[in-house]
């Protein structure tokens, strides 16, 4: 099951270094806004990537879910914060956000299986 971490990481990692090899300089900016935004100020970097997987599932993004899944899990979040949050999303976006928390659960069910396996 862990395959599918992997394969998210190495195809997010290869499409990333290939859009960044353009040298567009708004997508740079935008990828380096992105980076900045979730490090530590006012919020702690924890609820930085619980506002984010709240964002990302309401909006139905399916990568940025698997990417704040992961970020959290490496900072630590236990899966029953994961799931509170994954939970409001869920009552804000509605019913329609039900197949993207299947998917979420599969993906933190895949990190947990990497982490038991190593």
């Amino acid at each position: 099951m862990s395959d599918i971490v992997s394969e998210f990481n190495a195809y997010r990692s290869k499409m990333n270094d290939r859009i960044l090899s353009d040298n567009n300089k708004v997508i740079k900016r935008i990828f380096n806004l992105d980076t900045n935004a979730y490090a530590e100020g006012a919020l702690d970097v924890k609820t930085k990537e619980l506002l984010g997987l709240v964002a990302s599932a309401v909006l139905r993004c399916d990568d940025c879910i698997k990417y704040h899944l992961e970020t959290s899990y490496k900072e630590g979040l236990t899966k029953a914060e994961v799931v509170e949050a994954l939970s409001i999303a869920t009552l804000v976006g509605g019913t329609i956000v039900i197949p993207h928390l299947r998917k979420a659960y599969e993906f933190w069910d895949a990190l947990e299986a990497q982490d038991a396996s190593e």
